[in-house]
């Protein structure tokens, strides 16, 4: 959820089935005519012309269609949002440009809209326990906050309120952006796009399910609640439903903010240290993994400031965690063989990196061995940061420490280009749905690290996590801790 404060608010959100699919029906028979239109007029052009013209024309449709699924805000969009997330493996880039813009729509519902959710979820009498501020704090596409008050004791509260009508509507409106995409002419359909759209239907459910929030939220919260360098707000039942979370609300500041900036060097790789760790305790001991690596579901809270509670945790800088709505959790079957990956990428065991990058079914037998070694070698480089080979590091990435600069190592942009020049471009294969999310994580928590100009070196913290040292709290077999949870 954003917490970025909108300027401007509508009344309603449509959420008719019917119009919503009539508008982006019109709207892809449009863009597919001059797709089609397009192509015709562009055949007879150059290769290099025919070539910039299409890329020009893919973006021209892109933008054009982003901006009918703007219109139509709530669920609509966060699937717009999600494809441009994600979608890398299966939609053109200038597609997934366009819908990065759609992050920025923050409209709001006007507060006689939520008022009446509220009062239609909670009850006159349960809603009159609580003072709500009208202006929202954060507004997304499903739905906004708002801050409150408990009048009886003033506990300070959010209310996360789903916008009425989006969960009704997640299905029809996939299916109808889906059929967009596919009368513009914007995406080839196959069985691989199907099962990622699958995914993406599921996540979207798992967003507008708020009991499962609420259940997940209180989950992580008891999992961390003896670590004080984090800190989950509690749900309050009583005033939450199927469409409103109410939790407590936990002040912090913005991760890239200019007061987290100013921390000390050795304060801002802890924080770094603790986000890196809660991911290796999502992969290697839980199995569930919050798959959203949007910024704004994270605060810093900067230890001995005004409004810190006294007693466990305030000696710390802590990591408020918010938004539990892309929690996924992994089976067995999928983990297994993605800590193969890792355990092997830090022993430098490429035969073992490729045959797990085969067992995930996004490296195949049939592949030249040139081309299976350099990709697992991609996959090894991931790990740099964690590796035990510092001599491997770039210079600039060195401290005079002696410690991996995250930030200056410009880690995620090298193995992306190292990937893009090498032949396995050609050979490869659209991951599967869950790695797509669980890569998309990964990349989130190295650029948290990065973003707070971290400095340390993670071999110690992946080897706790691989082989139990370091105090031994996870046990070496992370994948049996999978399978029994």
């Amino acid at each position: 959820m954003s917490t970025k404060r909108s300027g401007k608010s509508v009344s309603r959100i449509k959420t008719g089935s019917f119009e919503r699919r009539l508008s982006l029906t019109r709207a892809g028979l449009f863009a597919g005519t001059r797709m089609a239109s397009h192509m015709a007029t562009n055949w007879f052009s150059g290769k290099e012309k025919r070539d910039e013209r299409h890329r020009a024309m893919l973006s021209s449709q892109a933008r054009f269609l982003v901006d009918e699924l703007g219109q139509l805000k709530g669920s609509v969009v966060k699937i717009g949002q999600v494809m441009a997330l994600y979608g890398e493996h299966f939609l053109p880039e200038e597609v997934t440009e366009a819908l990065h813009t759609l992050e920025d729509q923050t409209t709001s519902l006007e507060w006689a809209a939520i008022e009446r959710v509220l009062e239609a979820e909670l009850g006159r009498d349960k809603l009159a326990e609580l003072k709500v501020d009208p202006e929202p704090i954060g507004s997304a596409s499903l739905g906004q906050v708002h801050r409150a008050v408990r009048r009886r004791d003033g506990l300070e509260l959010v209310l996360k309120v789903q916008y009425p009508g989006v969960a009704d509507a997640v299905d029809s409106d996939l299916n109808a952006v889906a059929q967009m995409l596919r009368v513009a002419r914007l995406v080839s359909f196959g069985p691989e796009f199907e099962d990622w759209l699958e995914e993406v239907r599921q996540m979207m459910h798992r967003e507008v399910d708020y009991r499962l929030e609420a259940r997940t939220t209180e989950k992580f919260r008891q999992m961390l609640a003896d670590d004080p360098r984090f800190v989950v707000p509690e749900v309050l039942p009583d005033y939450s439903t199927n469409h409103v979370i109410c939790a407590t609300y936990e002040h912090g500041h913005s991760v890239s903010s200019e007061v987290v900036g100013n921390l000390s060097l050795e304060r801002r790789s802890n924080l770094g240290k603790a986000a890196l760790e809660l991911f290796f305790r999502e992969l290697f001991v839980w199995g569930e993994i919050q798959t959203d690596p949007n910024f704004g579901n994270y605060r810093i809270r900067i230890a001995g400031e005004d409004g810190e509670q006294k007693g466990e945790g305030s000696d710390h800088d802590r990591i408020v965690l918010l938004d539990f709505g892309a929690v996924q959790s992994y089976s067995s079957e999928f983990l297994e063989p993605v800590i193969q990956m890792v355990r092997a990428s830090y022993e430098d065991d490429l035969d073992a990196v490729i045959d797990g990058g085969i067992a995930l079914r996004f490296m195949s037998t049939d592949w030249p061995n040139e081309v299976l070694e350099k990709f697992g070698q991609v996959c090894m480089s991931v790990l740099e940061p964690l590796s035990s080979d510092h001599e491997s590091w770039p210079e600039e990435a060195v401290s005079s420490e002696g410690q991996y600069r995250w930030k200056q190592s410009d880690l995620p942009s090298r193995v992306a280009r190292q990937a893009a020049r090498s032949a396995i471009s050609r050979y490869f294969r659209v991951p599967p749905r869950e790695f797509v999310f669980l890569n998309r994580k990964l990349i989130g928590v190295y650029t948290f690290i990065a973003v707070l100009y971290s400095e340390f070196n993670g071999e110690q913290l992946l080897r706790k996590y691989l082989y139990g040292e370091s105090g031994g709290t996870p046990d070496a077999s992370a994948t049996s801790q999978i399978t029994n949870a």
